[in-house]
């Protein structure tokens, strides 16, 4: 037998009998989305290379470690996307976004990239949705994303979940932490880990996420809080963010280590996490980033965003039993006794479809039996056996599945006997 071909590492295939799942909540965000009044976007799979060093950060691990980036037939270095922002920000400066209208509020879905370790809820292939207002310097703005992200978990289903806040600070105050927080860490650099003494020279801010006991004493014990070198004004916006989240009841903490991966952040950073999923807890982050437009090309624009995980809210539903197996049912299953009635059986069910009603049939010439059996696989709410007395009476017997019970129905008031009896 010849070597099977497998999925690469850190890949999955999405197959139809769970996919359902993915369906069910791709449907909810939509209209959660359109309530919002977000319009959808949907940018290239992959983009020039250099439009995510310049976004994302030269020394972040995404842009050091994760990109899957290769040379065109042109020479010209191009990247599977590995995050979504930077995208929609060049498609917001190449297309003009801001001369159709000074606010712009823009939702995606779709899949990303990044050769990462794989391991729970975390893939190499991996899906996203989430949402960026253009436009905005205010904190309603901020709140509105919020909102937006803990209304999409809630509307979900999802009760173990914490909403996390934090500030950065604006560019220029941020410069002066980083410049004192690594002359506070600098006795204690040889005690770091191999991979926290390369965060310290190209990324400080990152030793704030490193899991290593010692890296984390040491950052307890002698890393200054960035929130605490915030100015009055950057205080003040922070202070009004958290006013408007108590005005609308959405409950929070403050994370003063919470520091996200990306570079270009300023300002308020979230992050909203599940007690269901571990250490690997954050189902979505986002927060401020006034700089990235004009860092990219484009004119000064106020904006903020977040992006949020499907897997990782694959298993934190999955952990709280949210999905709802009815979505998945067939409505109705047709059973053909023989070749004699074939051709009229598929006209039925031809016409049961076109009201709307999921139908299915047996295509390998089964017994009766065998058809019921595929009924319950396919977990049909209904079924009917056609066979030459029902074509002939006109009258078949619609059977529930659930507890067995049988009713005499006309064959041409099937579709009127569905829309009476399926909830």
């Amino acid at each position: 037998m010849k070597n099977k071909i497998k999925s690469v590492k850190g890949t999955y295939d999405l197959l139809p009998f769970e996919i359902h799942k993915w369906q069910e909540i791709e449907n909810k965000l939509k209209k959660i989305f359109s309530l919002y009044n977000f319009r959808e976007i949907r940018t290239p799979i992959f983009e020039k290379s250099k439009l995510f060093s310049r976004s994302v950060g030269e020394f972040t691990d995404i842009v050091n470690k994760e990109m899957y980036s290769f040379l065109d037939k042109g020479k010209e270095s191009l990247t599977l996307r590995p995050e979504l922002t930077a995208s929609v920000v060049r498609s917001y400066i190449e297309h003009n976004f801001q001369q159709i209208s000074p606010i712009h509020k823009i939702w995606y879905y779709g899949p990303l990239f990044r050769q990462e370790k794989p391991q729970a809820g975390r893939y190499r292939q991996f899906y996203q949705f989430g949402s960026e207002i253009f436009g905005s310097a205010y904190p309603e703005s901020d709140v509105e994303l919020i909102d937006l992200a803990y209304t999409i978990y809630t509307k979900l289903g999802l009760k173990n979940f914490t909403l996390y806040i934090n500030s950065l600070g604006n560019k220029e105050n941020r410069s002066k932490y980083i410049e004192l927080l690594k002359s506070e860490l600098l006795p204690h650099k040889n005690e770091m880990c191999d991979n926290c003494k390369n965060r310290y020279e190209n990324n400080v801010l990152r030793l704030f996420d490193c899991k290593n006991k010692i890296c984390k004493n040491i950052m307890n014990e002698h890393a200054p809080l960035i929130i605490d070198y915030l100015t009055n004004e950057e205080k003040d916006y922070f202070n009004e963010i958290k006013e408007l989240l108590e005005n609308l009841n959405i409950k929070y903490k403050v994370d003063p280590t919470m520091v996200r991966g990306l570079d270009y952040y300023t300002n308020m950073i979230f992050e909203i996490r599940s007690e269901s999923l571990g250490s690997q807890d954050a189902l979505c982050g986002g927060g401020r980033y006034d700089n990235l437009v004009e860092d990219l090309g484009g004119k000064s624009t106020s904006a903020v965003g977040f992006a949020a995980g499907m897997e990782r809210l694959m298993i934190a539903m999955e952990k709280e039993n949210l999905f709802d197996d009815e979505l998945n049912k067939l409505d109705i299953y047709v059973a053909i006794m023989n070749e004699n009635v074939r051709n009229e059986s598929m006209k039925i069910v031809k016409n049961i479809r076109s009201n709307n009603f999921s139908v299915d049939t047996d295509f390998q010439r089964r017994s009766v039996k065998a058809m019921m059996r595929e009924a319950n696989r396919k977990k049909a709410k209904f079924s009917i056996v056609i066979g030459e007395n029902e074509i002939q009476s006109g009258e078949i017997k619609i059977k529930t599945m659930s507890d067995g019970s049988e009713n005499t129905v006309k064959i041409d008031e099937i579709s009127e006997f569905l829309s009476q009896n399926i909830l």
